[in-house]
């Protein structure tokens, strides 16, 4: 694993340098959009709605939407002037208990390590969260951005997790799940029952994406059997430059014409006369 942040923990006077890590990463097999045909991929260009026209990426500003489709357009002067930290710091603001953090609250995963100076301070803070029960409550800049975050222990190994903001959580709104909707004694006796019968621990070996796995043999199957469309290299803009000296050309010849002169009279010449010398040599050889 290659360390995506160094900074530090920083508890009181404690402060614990750490590298961190990303502590997932995405296993999903991922699609290219291609042409049924040849395979060639499907390429996109950047247009305005309003003229059509091809927009370069130095011509892009990021705009906001307004509830009634206004749009605000945003520069960089505006967004230079917005809060951001650029701190190397994860300040622990409290120690909660861990049955008080939400799992919904929280987003990415990240392990810590310590710089080997940094061990003994390190074990410190683990044993301690441990032994309490109880996970930090940190702040963090990430990207520039600060945000929220939880320092909890897993595998002997601090973990930080950071959280979704208070209005990033959707509330559910039912209005079929009242108060009134009870389930009976009877019921409430069977659903009991199942539970019992289903009851165990948690193994994730038990589990697999069997979806990802027929995926990859899939491709592995028809990777064997030579069902692979070579798609050439697309071209560049390679057209448009042979258009553009086609055109120069074009354009030289109306300017001879406009002139009076006769239509490469000086550049053809040589090359008419040059050409029954190929010929004859390769007669020469081939005979």
């Amino acid at each position: 694993m290659r360390a995506i942040w160094k900074g530090a923990v920083s508890f009181g006077l404690v402060n614990v340098p750490v590298r961190l890590y990303s502590a997932t990463e995405n296993h999903d097999v991922q699609f290219r959009q291609v042409h049924r045909e040849d395979g060639g991929r499907i390429k996109y260009k950047r247009t305005c709605a309003i003229d059509g026209a091809e927009v370069s990426f130095d011509d892009i500003a990021k705009g906001y939407e307004t509830e009634d489709g206004e749009m605000v357009v945003l520069t960089d002067e505006d967004l230079a002037d917005l809060p951001s930290r650029s701190s190397k710091e994860i300040g622990v603001t409290k120690f909660v208990p861990t049955d008080q953090i939400d799992p919904m609250w929280l987003d990415k995963s990240y392990y810590l390590e310590p710089d080997k100076s940094a061990t003994k301070p390190y074990i410190l803070l683990r044993d301690a969260l441990e032994s309490e029960k109880r996970v930090a409550i940190v702040t963090v800049s990430i990207r520039t951005r600060m945000t929220m975050a939880v320092l909890r222990v897993r595998d002997g190994v601090i973990v930080m997790q950071t959280m979704l903001w208070p209005d990033e959580i959707r509330n559910p709104d039912f209005a079929n799940l009242g108060e009134e909707s009870h389930a009976s004694k009877q019921e409430m006796a069977m659903a009991k029952m199942l539970i019992d019968q289903l009851a165990g621990d948690y193994d994730a070996d038990e589990y697999e994406d069997d979806y990802s796995i027929s995926l990859k043999e899939l491709v592995r199957a028809k990777v064997e059997g030579g069902e692979i469309k070579h798609a050439p290299e697309a071209a560049d803009e390679a057209g448009e430059v042979v258009d553009l000296l086609a055109a120069l050309a074009k354009s030289v010849e109306k300017a001879k014409a406009a002139r009076g002169e006769e239509s490469g009279s000086s550049a053809s010449a040589p090359a008419k006369k040059a050409a029954p010398a190929k010929k004859s040599a390769a007669k020469k050889k081939a005979s």
